[in-house]
């Protein structure tokens, strides 16, 4: 296909499916056979609550990372500048967000913490 110039367009294509399993990998990690579709609106979800609920705290990106096993349990690790805003006193933010998490997806939620050491190098922050 060529535009009004005579030069041909190219196809975009996106930027981190180059890097996909050799410098980054996926934000999501499991697989599902026919409950693909629950699972992917309870993934968008889940990180449409936590960016509204936490962006005070500087989140970069959340990874959320299903046990095979029927996708009962699921572990969620949200990377962050200021963790400790996330966590709260003796752990009971984190406690609190997890309580949520259960009630919203009604499955059992293991909830980690990275701290994003420079934040000033990530696009997000």
């Amino acid at each position: 296909m060529r535009n009004k110039g005579g030069e041909t367009l190219g196809q975009k294509v996106h930027p981190i499916s180059f890097r996909l399993g050799y410098i980054k990998t996926w934000d999501s990690r499991w697989y599902a056979g026919k409950d693909y579709p629950q699972l992917l609106i309870e993934d968008l979800r889940i990180r449409d609550y936590l960016k509204k609920k936490l962006y005070h705290a500087g989140v970069a990106k959340i990874e959320i990372e299903r046990v095979a096993s029927k996708a009962k349990k699921a572990k969620i690790t949200i990377h962050t500048a200021r963790p400790g805003i996330i966590i709260g006193k003796k752990g009971a933010e984190v406690d609190n967000l997890k309580r949520e998490l259960q009630k919203m997806t009604q499955k059992e939620i293991f909830i980690s913490i990275q701290e994003v050491k420079r934040a000033e190098l990530d696009a997000q922050l």
